[in-house]
């Protein structure tokens, strides 16, 4: 085979495979090129795109913002919860509950879609302190290290980033038995990590809660 010709051939080879230069009649190896077309895109956006709160709802609620978990992490989707603005303002214990209602109901269409679920499962209900519990103590009708792990994690992050907060942004939350109340906290790292314990910190606040 002449050079004139075998060039001919190695030209057809190239255009025929792209990426995979084919030279076999000229006594070349074949050679594959690898070729890096980046991470493949995710298939779920852990975002609401569009409206879905209607004007009725918006008269008759205030936004709150809930956690839900997406792709296996805590994210932020808004809300109307069901109460007044002057409730809201009142009672830590009437917004907690508002918040907690809404992580026990199943996520819209739009955020289903987006791919939001929630580990939250009622019926739960919440009270305020008892005599002796630190200030702001909320106490759920379940104890809390009995919830799934992600299920605390929505809570905890819910209540922290509202007016259902303790001094400080910790969450004091107790169950409904005797066991003293956890302040717990919403950390970096458990947002990311929703299926871990939850932290607490290792001393209460000191103050009782008013009587």
């Amino acid at each position: 085979m002449t050079p004139k010709r075998c060039t001919r051939r190695a030209a057809a080879s190239l255009a025929v495979l792209a990426g995979v230069v084919v030279l076999g009649g000229c006594g070349i190896r074949t050679t594959q090129v690898p070729v890096d077309a980046g991470p493949a895109p995710s298939r779920v956006p852990c975002e609401v795109s569009g409206e879905s709160i209607t004007p009725q709802a918006q008269q008759q609620g205030i936004q709150v913002r809930v956690y839900l978990v997406c792709a296996s992490q805590l994210e932020s989707v808004d809300r109307t919860a069901q109460v007044t603005e002057k409730k809201a303002v009142d009672s830590r214990v009437q917004i907690a509950q508002a918040l907690l209602d809404e992580l026990e109901k199943e996520p819209s269409s739009p955020e289903h879609e987006a791919g939001f679920a929630t580990y939250v499962r009622g019926p739960l209900a919440l009270t305020g302190a008892r005599e002796g519990d630190p200030a702001g103590t909320l106490r759920l009708s379940r104890q809390p290290e009995d919830l799934p792990m992600p299920a605390l994690a929505q809570i905890v992050c819910t209540f922290a980033e509202s007016r259902a907060a303790a001094t400080g942004g910790s969450v004091l939350l107790g169950g409904p038995g005797e066991y003293a109340p956890r302040a717990y906290q919403c950390s970096a790292g458990i947002k990311e990590r929703p299926d871990e314990a939850v932290p607490t910190l290792s001393a209460l606040p000191s103050s009782p809660a008013a009587r």
